[in-house]
């Protein structure tokens, strides 16, 4: 029996390549239906010891205004379509930050981009999130991947 998801998270980091894993997640969430979170993780840069200055928290919260304003933009079209869209921020290291949401939020998929592997090279694509997301996170994961790039071209 196929499982059904309704509740699918979909970490963005508001660049293109996000662009087909949205589209992907949003056919699934208006047939299934389903609920969809849009989470974004801003990467801290201070050590998790102790609490950030004043200089580097008015940082976070630029990032965080940010932030929101993005996720508020891309959660219309869902909400246009009658899915149910959830907005969420998270602080810290990006794998860690979207497989604890997973679990703590008891999302049935992830849905991801990831970019086309080098062949050549294929080792550069372990240290991807999305590939540390796919090893660590306890749901099912959807890796949307960009179409290949030339051998020896970057993105």
């Amino acid at each position: 029996m196929i499982p059904r998801f309704r509740n699918i998270l979909l970490p963005l980091d508001f660049t293109p390549k996000n662009q087909m894993a949205m589209e992907v997640a949003f056919e699934m969430a208006v047939r299934e239906p389903a609920a969809v979170t849009l989470l974004h993780v801003i990467e801290t840069i201070h050590d998790p010891q102790t609490e950030p200055d004043d200089e580097l928290q008015q940082f976070y919260s630029r990032l965080e205004s940010r932030a929101e304003d993005e996720l508020e933009y891309r959660a219309r079209r869902f909400e246009e379509a009658g899915v149910r869209v959830f907005r969420r921020i998270r602080f810290g290291p990006r794998p860690g930050e979207i497989v604890r949401f997973a679990d703590e939020h008891t999302i049935d998929l992830i849905v991801m981009s990831s970019h086309a592997v080098d062949r050549d090279h294929p080792a550069t694509s372990l240290a991807t999130i999305s590939y540390q997301v796919s090893v660590l996170c306890s749901c099912p994961i959807m890796l949307v991947k960009q179409p290949p790039v030339e051998s020896g071209t970057a993105d």
